[in-house]
């Protein structure tokens, strides 16, 4: 893939911040994904040496097939800092170095991580989805804003994530028996369609195939 850079990685938070209000105006929650959907890839981190270096992995399944087709893995020093609220500056760089090695362009990406379910409506998933421009969902495995009310132990069932008034996102269960996840719009992609590309791609565990062997890789296990 090729990747245009948008903006500097090395950043104070409020030069990050301004960042994510100007960039999140570009956010579409609406579906514009290229059909049929034919690669779906997951990315996701790890580090290494204390945390100075990032290492980040890409899976690219057939869909609906869910058969791995390629990887990638990048590793670069991580420039900044965990902070909750703005994961994508910490990991998206390694991300898209990743990306750039891999010869099939997916069609979605799945996100370890939150879209628009963000204080400020943007999460890694929007933030990587606007920068390489393809449909992109937020698949996270804890809340960071919102709330919902309880939900069933059935797969499939989901309720709302609310926050300040706005539904931000879904939280979605997989699997019966084991916590839920937490579901948001990326980018170029509706919520009740994310909800539904999360559970065709979590056929049997609590995480969807991509994010599963995206996480090997990027944990080296």
């Amino acid at each position: 893939m090729k990747i245009s850079q948008r903006h500097a990685w090395t950043l104070s938070v409020e030069e990050a911040i301004a960042i994510q209000e100007q960039m999140q105006a570009e956010v579409i929650t609406s579906d514009q994904l290229q059909q049929p959907v034919q690669y779906v890839a997951g990315v996701d981190m790890g580090f290494e040496a204390d945390g100075t270096i990032s290492r980040a992995a890409v899976a690219v399944l057939s869909f609906p097939e869910l058969e791995l087709q390629e990887t990638s893995l990048a590793r670069r020093p991580t420039s900044f800092p965990y902070i909750p609220g703005f994961l994508s500056f910490r990991e998206i760089p390694a991300v898209l170095d990743a990306l750039e090695k891999i010869k099939i362009t997916p069609d979605l990406i799945l996100c370890d991580g939150q879209g628009i379910a963000h204080p400020r409506r943007f999460g890694i998933a929007c933030h990587l989805g606007v920068i390489v421009n393809i449909p992109s969902i937020g698949v996270a495995k804890s809340l960071l804003v919102g709330k919902h009310e309880e939900l069933p132990d059935t797969r499939g069932s989901w309720q709302p994530l609310i926050h300040k008034g706005e539904i931000v996102g879904a939280v979605l269960r997989t699997r019966v028996g084991v916590k839920p996840v937490y579901v948001s719009s990326g980018h170029r992609i509706s919520l009740p369609t994310a909800i539904d590309y999360v559970l065709r791609c979590t056929p049997k565990y609590r995480l969807p195939e991509t994010t599963r062997i995206a996480d090997k890789l990027a944990s080296d296990r």
